[in-house]
């Protein structure tokens, strides 16, 4: 059904309590004003009006830009003149001309959301309007082709299954910014493609990113970006090097990562998925893929996505952020180069305590020896010192200087020294 040249239109859907107390209202305007209704939900509300329209494909209500229901709508010469929303008496009879509407209902009740804006309606309306605005390249896939094995063959994976971005899940996935989806946020290497924020969204939703993500991708993006991250150089190295994610501020929380048990393990979408993603984007737009200009000789684990947050309120430390001069209270994602050593057999991982309430620990200097099953000392070395550690801080050591590689069969225990050196605080 199209629009009336002249008169009155309203969107309305059983499912909202303002619209079915405005429905004696409604029922006065159809005969009093000529009122044309719109029903999203139940084709036979409100029965107050004698012929409602049933708009079940929501495309009147997307064409109208509905986005709270009941919305009432004047026009003149096809022309929209006027609108409002939920229910406010004043503005009601100040748009309708009729004096008197609603007589024993409050003077004001708040609308409720309208179905074609609801996530995943509106993402299918403006696929099937054409108004999504993606410039992205489309990729048609036969009905029997395997959605995965397409994703893979085209080379778009890190080796794991990626979640297939239809322009659904895109147009869902730029809903988590506000940025213009054609925004170029840098050049990625090592080819220098044009990386958008439409793009970097697509490869978040293959990473297994949600909308709340993308925030934290984009800024994550935009620091391996900068000259001073020399990301094509951390590609090309045959280190084992690659990007490490850190986040700190409130959106740890609101997005719901992991800073503390196993922050650098599995487990937590959060983490894994924005890590991934700034991996895919450095992939699929700058074409940095292992054994072409991606050089490592062995790789390591974290370059399919390294990525956590700061644990700030379990810290004695102020937050890596403010080291880096943002205030308190503001996010902020800083991006470091990052090698996962092979690590000797013969060197000794562990942990200090620094177990003075009242003296910092300024500096500890490390020894140990390394026995095997029968007690044999079959290696030793130095540690190294560390500087200006709180009061009940807790610091992890690590000793390998002089200490020769030793098979893993033959290693039993460990024993380690330290002998500290405090600082009186003030």
């Amino acid at each position: 059904m199209s629009l009336p040249q002249d008169g009155l239109v309203a969107v309305v859907k059983r499912d909202c309590p303002t619209c079915e107390l405005t429905a004696p209202v409604l029922g006065e305007l159809a005969r009093r004003a000529g009122l044309t209704v719109f029903t999203q939900d139940d084709p036979t509300f409100p029965d107050t009006v004698p012929a409602p329209v049933h708009d079940l494909a929501l495309d009147m209500s997307h064409r109208l830009k509905i986005e709270i229901v009941p919305t009432l709508i004047r026009l003149e010469g096809g022309r929209e003149i006027a609108r409002t929303y939920g229910w406010d008496r004043g503005e009601w009879e100040r748009l309708t001309g009729v004096v008197g509407l609603g007589d024993g209902l409050p003077d004001q009740r708040p609308g409720c959301g309208a179905k074609n804006v609801e996530p995943g309606v509106i993402e299918r309306l403006k696929i099937r309007f054409n108004e999504t605005g993606l410039r992205s390249r489309r990729i048609e896939l036969g009905d029997d082709e395997d959605e995965q094995e397409a994703m893979f063959a085209r080379g778009w994976s890190d080796g794991l299954p990626l979640v297939p971005p239809s322009e659904e899940r895109v147009l869902r996935m730029l809903d988590g910014t506000a940025r213009d989806p054609q925004e170029v946020i840098g050049l990625v290497p090592p080819a220098l493609n044009a990386a958008t924020v439409e793009k970097i969204a697509v490869n978040a939703v293959m990473a297994g990113c949600k909308p709340e993500y993308l925030p934290v991708v984009l800024a994550a993006v935009e620091a391996v970006l900068d000259e001073g991250f020399a990301m094509h150089g951390v590609l090309a190295t045959t280190m084992f090097v690659g990007p490490v994610v850190v986040v700190n501020g409130p959106i740890r929380r609101r997005i719901g990562m992991n800073a503390k048990g196993n922050a650098l393990g599995q487990g937590n979408r959060a983490n894994l998925a924005i890590g991934r993603a700034l991996q895919l984007v450095i992939r699929n737009i700058g074409e940095g893929r292992p054994q072409e200009v991606d050089r490592a000789t062995l790789g390591n684990p974290g370059k399919l996505g390294y990525c956590f947050a700061e644990d700030e309120e379990g810290s004695c430390w102020e937050p890596l952020s403010a080291e880096r001069g943002v205030k308190p209270g503001v996010s902020a994602v800083r991006v470091l180069p990052s090698v996962s050593e092979p690590q000797w057999s013969g060197s000794v991982e562990g942990e200090i305590q620094n177990d003075s309430a009242s003296l910092t620990l300024r500096s500890v200097e490390l020894s140990t020896v390394v026995l095997d099953a029968d007690g044999n000392i079959i290696g030793g070395g130095s540690g190294f010192g560390v500087s200006s550690l709180p009061p009940s801080a807790r610091m992890f050591f690590k000793i390998g200087n002089g200490m020769r590689p030793i098979p893993y069969s033959k290693v039993a225990s460990a024993l380690v020294s330290v002998v500290p050196t405090y600082l009186h605080s003030p």
